[in-house]
């Protein structure tokens, strides 16, 4: 593939680098919905949701994550993707993911509407419904 159809792209968490490479696109997901990112691709800073990770490296090879929220910044044909974990799916534990979700659910209910607990479940939620879905 020539090098000017590919991005580079680095995806941290704060464990350190689980990415750092070259692909054709980067496929993740906003807070504004689903996003493909190819090669000089416009400046882009945005929030990012869990969800699943793509990163096509070849046309027969995609690297997958279960990504969880985080920020992409995309400048001069580098994606940079800070995330608060990058897990592959075959490291997921659907046990302990359904765990997590009961008690992310459980803590919604009991916590005030406009409240950080509210909004830390939330996440939590979020997060854990995605990463179910993955490793389903």
């Amino acid at each position: 593939m020539a090098a000017e159809h590919m991005i580079d792209v680095e995806v941290l968490t704060p464990e350190g680098e689980v990415f750092d490479g070259e692909a054709r696109q980067v496929s993740t997901r906003t807070e504004v919905g689903e996003i493909g990112i190819l090669a000089n691709h416009t400046p882009l800073l945005a929030a990012l949701r869990p969800t699943e990770l793509r990163l096509k490296v070849s046309d027969s090879e995609t690297k997958r994550y279960a990504q969880a929220h985080g920020w992409l910044q995309v400048f001069g044909n580098r994606a940079r993707l800070l995330v608060e974990e990058a897990i592959a799916p075959e490291d997921l534990d659907a046990g302990v993911l359904k765990e997590q979700l009961s008690d992310a659910e459980r803590r919604l209910g009991e916590s005030e509407k406009d409240s950080a607990e509210f909004a830390r479940a939330k996440k939590d939620r979020d997060r854990a419904e995605a990463f179910l879905a993955i490793a389903g």
